[in-house]
């Protein structure tokens, strides 16, 4: 346990994977600000200190996320040309969906007051969707002038059926019985590339 009043390196990190490793082992549920603080070796009100509170957390966990994978997505025009187009979207794409647990995202979209803050946060220009989106439009536009996706290829709703493809499949991957999601991506890939 960390002594009170001493800075943590990585604080939010720290509390983020904390996070993470609760809800994987034990659910949703179980996400409270003690469970989190005492998992990640913290003072018990080191949570509300920096967040004011866990809809507040919960709602930067997500932003963080979303903007990691949106940061691989931006680098992905700058490789076009290397490897497959196909091995490329899929990687962005599983990015999308391993970036949270859909148990996570259920309790993102569940309190009113996270997906306002989420939604507003979005709206600010955080990067989310609508950043992974441009970034692949403009990867996809890449490889086409390279001429590596058919002549007439429709890049921007290319991009936009695998992202919000994506989107669905983490929204509803936490469902018992629910397919496959990276076979799902995997396969809307291979569709999307050869049309």
């Amino acid at each position: 346990m960390s002594p009170r009043g001493v800075a943590i390196p990585d604080l939010r990190e720290r509390l983020f994977d904390a996070a993470e490793r609760i809800v994987a082992r034990e659910g949703a549920a179980a996400l409270t600000s003690r469970a989190v603080t005492s998992e990640a070796g913290c003072a018990k009100g080191v949570l509300h200190t920096h967040f004011g509170g866990v809809d507040a957390f919960v709602a930067a966990l997500v932003l963080d996320r979303f903007a990691r994978t949106a940061a691989h997505a931006q680098g992905l025009p700058a490789r076009a040309g290397q490897g497959t187009v196909a091995a490329n979207l899929t990687g962005v794409a599983l990015g999308l969906l391993d970036s949270l647990d859909p148990r996570v995202v259920g309790l993102a979209v569940t309190s009113n007051a996270t997906s306002r803050q989420i939604r507003d946060a979005l709206a600010e220009g955080s990067p989310g969707f609508g950043a992974i989106q441009d970034a692949l439009t403009d990867y996809l536009d890449a490889e086409l002038r390279l001429g590596r996706l058919p002549d007439g290829t429709d890049t921007a709703t290319t991009a936009l059926a695998l992202v919000g493809t994506v989107h669905h499949l983490l929204m509803t991957g936490g469902w018992a019985g629910a397919p496959d999601p990276r076979a799902q991506t995997e396969r809307l890939v291979a569709l999307l590339v050869t049309q």
